[in-house]
């Protein structure tokens, strides 16, 4: 297993909010022991001179070799971070998304790959469940901005 540490310099990222039902998909983060802390949306790190937009398509496109459909309604979230006893610092652009393949709404759990020798799992999983679980939602404060309907939209459309 690699070990990460966050780099020292803000990093831009790209996260799809792909949603079934009360559930959204995650990937699991885990610690250097292997253990599940927390999950968060499937995307990944924007390129230079690469829109967020498009880094969000190219991820979903290398790691699990589908296309995704991203809805006009997004926002934005600086995370500053401990990981590790290394401080993390990223601006994420999240935005709300469906697969173009709906086959993948289908999967309890679907693996995919990270880089060469790294697989990710990814699971449908409620922000209850999650809390229940006893594991984060990342990037922080993420599960609060999505209680909030009056701030964040899924499938374009409030929620209550």
């Amino acid at each position: 297993m690699t070990i990460w540490r966050p780099a020292n310099s803000i990093t831009v990222k790209a996260m799809a909010l792909i949603w079934q039902d009360d559930a959204l998909l995650l990937s699991e983060i885990h610690d250097d022991s292997g253990r599940v802390t927390g999950m968060r949306p499937l995307g990944g790190t924007v390129e230079f001179g690469e829109p967020w937009r498009d880094a969000l398509q190219r991820e979903f496109l290398e790691e699990l070799g589908t296309r995704i459909t991203l809805l006009d309604n997004h926002f934005v979230m600086e995370n500053i971070y401990e990981h590790h006893g290394v401080t993390g610092h990223e601006i994420v652009f999240l935005c709300h998304a469906h697969f173009t393949d709906s086959s993948y709404y289908r999967m309890d759990t679907i693996i995919y790959e990270i880089s060469e020798d790294t697989v990710g799992t990814a699971k449908w999983v409620s922000p209850g469940e999650l809390a229940a679980r006893g594991l984060e939602l990342y990037p922080g404060g993420l599960a609060e901005k999505l209680a909030k309907p009056q701030e964040v939209t899924r499938a374009g459309r409030m929620f209550s």
